[in-house]
């Protein structure tokens, strides 16, 4: 099993201050696997909208959607086939292991964003904040269901550092980067 991204060896891996969404090709890799990526996606008709570079060299994310519905979860699986068998064009392992690097490095979480007609309409945060404390109740709970090691490996990852809260707290803010649930600055406000 390789235990770096692509691209760097252990030796040559350097603080996250060098790479956090660079570039450049000293500081980003893996643009060709992320971009072919997105070619195929596309090219078998998924609602993908966007890739970018994270923080860790080699770290890539996409997004899918917007998608209606319950969509979003086979487009999400059927784009994850696709990059795998795009990485092995490449010669390179994909990972989704939420915390591939240990040390200073952020990890890697799936951020999912959705709305309901009643969140967009007329007094649609307080409709929000009702979602949010529903959610807060079972937070243990859906850690638990997240995480195919029944919370170990996100426990790895959501430790109040790098972005995140810690898995044993939740909250919510606006525009907050570290916060279990994060409400965009604008929807806040209208």
């Amino acid at each position: 099993m390789y235990d770096h991204p692509a691209g760097q060896s252990r030796a040559t891996l350097d603080s996250t201050v060098h790479y956090y969404c660079a570039v450049g090709a000293t500081k980003v890799f893996g643009i060709q696997i992320s971009e072919a990526h997105y070619k195929a996606c596309l090219y078998a008709g998924l609602c993908v909208s966007g890739s970018n570079a994270e923080v860790m060299p080699a770290q890539w994310e996409y997004q899918v959607g917007p998608c209606p519905g319950t969509a979003m979860g086979d487009e999400l699986w059927v784009s994850r086939y696709i990059l795998h068998r795009v990485a092995e064009d490449f010669g390179v392992i994909v990972t989704l292991d939420p915390k591939p690097m240990p040390g200073d490095w952020n990890g890697a979480g799936g951020h999912c964003n959705f709305s309901t007609s009643r969140m967009k309409a007329e007094n649609g945060m307080k409709v929000m904040e009702e979602a949010i404390q529903r959610l807060e109740k079972r937070h243990k709970e859906h850690i638990i269901l997240y995480d195919p090691s029944g919370g170990v490996d996100n426990s790895r990852r959501l430790t109040g550092l790098h972005e995140t809260a810690h898995i044993d707290q939740f909250f919510w803010g606006v525009a907050h980067r570290g916060a279990s649930i994060r409400i965009p600055r604008g929807v806040a406000q209208g």
